[in-house]
């Protein structure tokens, strides 16, 4: 098979690695299709945080077939996965890490990768070469212009490739039933740069992956502290939503995506501008969050004017769906909870799990759901009633999680009550730290200019 072919058994698999998808995320939201070109030779151009999440991110939500370049050292372990790489449109790239010995196979993976283009199939490859596992964007890397340029030059400069910086963003990186955000962003054309390096080809490689760097800032959400990381996201977390309120931004996930994208360079700028002010936030913060992780509390939940009556709500929500959570959770809490001992136990590295997550159910819920549909097909009689039977266990499983995050921000709640009844010191202790850190980064943030590039 060759990688720029279009591909039936390809196609196949996506559809159904899509249901697990969905099953996977509460929400996928896309933005800028419109910006990837129908009728030219495309580079894919991502941020890297989430191991194989970030290529299925892409992949799973555009209708071609791209081909990725991977790290080389998970080719070559036996004939077998060589052969499921190349299905899935794979190839090697060498680092330094593998052996400089080995940079020359490049050269191969690089005209294989020209080869693509050429046939105006889409590539795609991370310009960053590896995934951080933080909302952190790094240094790029120099494959993906001087692919783009091998790949001109080899056609006299006709080809018109066009370059799509790619923001990826998740809610949480490995937990179940999280928000998606992928950010398609508007082309970078390689003819651009290419008189340029006719006569510097170095000086053009460099601007051409500058420019992709910088295309690629708007799309994500991107911290640039190095001393403040974790403290910033747990502000980010706790104080977000009050901050989406004060720029006046609509209450929805994207506006709160965007919002949160705001204030991320607002406070990377308080920590450039005021580093005093900065760390005397900080320490407020983190003992902040440190209180409510101890008393298992949520921020939100603290800043609700109507808990009891949300509470009652809640309440009431449960008991009218505690049906479907039995049902749901009956036929699929053992696949659910096996893949989640499977993934806590074994995978140290937190950045695969949610890959790890969603190979194992690509192929252990199928199994779960043949089994106990061969256990009650005997009362199940007829093929629509079997997969009317299917269907429900996909719907009533995402149902019953959620039925479960309910129920945790329920306990919450009442937790908090508990709190506001028989610790009354410890409740006001709470409500002042937050009116205390909120207000204080009211004033701060309201008078940090964020910078041009995320503005």
């Amino acid at each position: 098979m060759s990688y720029e072919k279009w591909s039936a058994g390809y196609w196949l698999l996506k559809q159904y690695i899509k249901l697990i998808d969905w099953m996977i995320h509460k929400r996928i939201i896309i933005k800028g299709r419109k910006n990837i070109p129908g009728n030219k030779p495309i580079i894919f151009a991502p941020n890297h945080q989430n191991a194989l999440s970030d290529p299925l991110a892409v992949l799973l939500n555009i209708h071609q077939q791209p081909v990725w370049l991977a790290r080389a050292d998970i080719f070559g372990k036996s004939k077998v996965i060589d052969s499921i790489l190349r299905f899935l449109k794979i190839m090697p790239v060498f680092r330094i890490r593998d052996g400089i010995g080995n940079l020359d196979k490049n050269e191969k993976t690089f005209a294989a990768s020209v080869n693509v283009l050429k046939n105006n199939a889409p590539l795609a490859l991370f310009p960053e070469a590896a995934h951080t596992g933080r909302r952190q964007i790094i240094s790029h890397k120099k494959a993906v212009p001087r692919i783009a340029f091998m790949a001109e030059e080899a056609t006299n400069g006709e080809l018109d490739i066009h370059i799509i910086p790619t923001g990826i963003y998740y809610s949480h990186y490995w937990k179940f039933d999280r928000t998606l955000i992928v950010n398609f962003g508007k082309p970078i054309r390689v003819q651009n740069f290419m008189s340029q390096h006719q006569t510097d080809p170095q000086g053009a490689i460099r601007k051409l992956k500058d420019s992709i760097y910088a295309a690629t800032l708007p799309l994500i959400l991107n911290f640039k502290t190095t001393n403040y990381y974790t403290v910033f996201e747990h502000i980010r977390q706790m104080y977000g939503p009050h901050f989406l309120k004060n720029i006046g931004k609509k209450q929805t996930t994207y506006d709160q995506y965007l919002s949160d994208r705001e204030l991320a360079t607002r406070l990377d700028q308080l920590e450039k501008t005021d580093p005093e002010v900065t760390k005397e936030i900080v320490a407020k913060a983190d003992h902040y969050y440190s209180t409510l992780k101890k008393e298992k509390i949520k921020t939100f939940i603290l800043q609700d004017h109507h808990h009891k009556l949300n509470l009652a709500r809640e309440i009431i929500k449960l008991l009218i769906t505690f049906p479907i959570f039995i049902y749901g959770t009956l036929f699929n809490a053992v696949p659910f909870f096996l893949i989640d001992r499977i993934v806590r136990k074994y995978i140290k590295d937190r950045t695969f799990w949610s890959s790890v997550t969603l190979v194992a159910a690509i192929i252990i819920f199928p199994v779960f759901y043949l089994i106990e549909l061969l256990l009650t097909s005997s009362v199940l009689p007829g093929f629509w009633l079997k997969a009317t039977f299917i269907v429900s266990l996909i719907l009533t499983g995402k149902i019953a999680f959620r039925w479960y995050i309910w129920l945790r921000k329920t306990m919450g709640r009442i937790r908090l009550l508990k709190i506001k009844w028989f610790r009354p010191g410890l409740y006001k202790d709470l409500l002042q730290q937050k009116d205390q850190l909120f207000s204080q980064l009211d004033l701060v943030l309201k008078e940090t200019t964020p910078p041009k590039e995320q503005a």
